[in-house]
């Protein structure tokens, strides 16, 4: 009797991590939001941006900021890797804007 485990194909599958699903979900999100005011928070220095999503690079957002915790560091097109972004909020129609941030209050 001729044993079949030589004649058996096996295919692997490989599913996406939940890391890689919760990535790609940002990346969609975010080139969804171009042309859209955007307010982002992360861990690292200079912690806030608020200003345009121009374009969605890898996953990378690139973002004309208008807004961030230091003077010198606005009005630049900054690019930030999704990975350190913590919280963020696109402007959509209908939904509360982002507010205007000033100092001469």
């Amino acid at each position: 009797m001729k044993h079949n485990n030589d004649d058996e194909r096996v295919t692997e599958i490989q599913l996406p991590s939940n890391n890689e699903i919760h990535d790609e979900a940002l990346i969609q999100e975010f080139e969804r939001g171009i042309g859209s005011q955007v307010f982002i928070l992360t861990p690292s220095f200079p912690f806030v941006f608020i200003g345009e999503i121009t374009a969605v690079v890898g996953d990378n957002v690139v973002v004309d900021v208008q807004t961030t915790t230091i003077g010198e560091l606005e009005n630049r097109i900054w690019s930030i890797h999704i990975h350190q972004i913590e919280v963020f909020y696109i402007e959509q129609e209908g939904l509360p804007a982002i507010p205007e941030l000033r100092d001469d209050m």
